[in-house]
């Protein structure tokens, strides 16, 4: 069992939702947002609700085979349910997973053609896990697709042949994702990768 996760977390997306939503990272509604319980079920952000607007009744809760659980009528769950997942299958510490789409992860994901996007040797990398001096660091980058299922098959591929230095990859043109064992965690892995985007969108336009 998480001892990090509350019973019920959807108030906590629900703070994080409004802070994300103030900082423009979730316009709209745009992301989402969801925790995994101690059973394997998974409380998330439900599709077509404004994420800063959500009340616990926004959220749809699917068991641990995929199927829907409690919902209110008419609800469905977030469009890219299958990669919240997906995630949760190839990382058992993750309690946690959150999607949200920045301009900066925009600007960022067409620096590179390929699928692997360099990030700068920034302080800001021992928050994801990243303690060498002057480290060697990559986000994993994915196409994006109409068929949510299918990026979620591509992730899956990959990751189980090639696992990701940090806990986050990028969906070009498209938004970040980030997994952790608690939903502060996530929040702050968020904020991490949106600085070190910033960072090199700043960057890129001085020059440097």
């Amino acid at each position: 069992m998480n001892s990090q996760m509350p019973a019920d977390p959807r108030l906590d997306l629900i703070r994080t939702a409004h802070h994300f939503y103030n900082q423009g990272w979730m316009v709209g509604t745009a992301g989402n947002l969801s925790a995994r319980l101690p059973d394997g079920s998974v409380w998330i952000t439900a599709s077509g609700r404004s994420k800063g607007k959500l009340a616990p009744e926004d959220f749809v809760l699917i068991n641990s085979d995929g199927e829907v659980e409690q919902a209110d009528s008419g609800m469905k769950p977030s469009a890219e349910t299958a990669i919240h997942q997906t995630i949760y299958g190839l990382f058992p510490e993750a309690f946690a997973t959150y999607h949200v789409h920045s301009i900066e992860a925009n600007l960022v994901s067409s620096f590179v053609s390929g699928d692997s996007l360099p990030l700068p040797p920034l302080e800001m990398l021992k928050g994801l896990g990243i303690w060498q001096e002057n480290p060697n660091c990559v986000m994993t980058v994915f196409a994006n697709h109409l068929q949510v299922s299918r990026i979620a098959d591509e992730i899956k591929q990959r990751f189980t042949t090639n696992p990701p230095q940090i806990p986050a990859l990028l969906i070009r043109n498209h938004g970040v994702t980030v997994w952790a064992p608690s939903p502060e965690a996530a929040q702050n892995y968020i904020e991490l990768v949106e600085y070190i985007f910033r960072y090199m969108v700043a960057a890129r336009q001085r020059g440097i």
